[in-house]
């Protein structure tokens, strides 16, 4: 297959992994987690150079990686709802004291991400006292507090 091909296969599939992935994921990254991304980038780098193992090639997917990343950014800046399906946009978890059972599960948050987070950042100790926990783009829990 074409290195060039091969190069955007890989782009893509690790692009959409890590978005069913989640944002809370990529955002508490463990040793566990650690090894496993050495592990993907190992096999990604032999899916991407298959035999060929030269210099050329190498350059080649190097240029086409990051004009990919280049092209995907300039195509998020200019529609919004690319860089929504992409990056995913803030999500509210906990409303009025309340937590939003299904919003957190289905992003990987539980009640004690967000009752450290509150902890953390305003030494909040329960839920009543929170009026918003939002879980950012980036995996961050910000809180509103009451």
């Amino acid at each position: 297959m074409n290195p060039i091909i091969r190069g955007v296969v890989i782009y893509v599939f690790l692009l959409v992994l890590f978005r069913i992935l989640g944002k809370r994921s990529l955002s508490q990254i463990t040793t566990f987690d650690f090894v496993m991304l050495l592990i993907i980038g190992e096999v990604t780098q032999q899916a991407l150079l298959g035999q060929d193992y030269s210099m050329t090639n190498a350059l080649v997917l190097i240029i086409v990686l990051i004009g990919l990343d280049l092209m995907l950014s300039k195509m998020k800046s200019r529609f919004n709802i690319l860089a929504r399906l992409i990056e995913g946009a803030p999500l509210i978890v906990v409303e009025n004291g309340k937590p939003l059972k299904t919003r957190m599960r289905k992003s990987g948050v539980d009640e004690e991400d967000i009752l450290e987070a509150a902890r953390l950042n305003f030494g909040i100790m329960t839920m009543q006292q929170i009026k918003y926990a939002i879980l950012e783009r980036d995996g961050e829990i910000s809180i509103i507090p009451e």
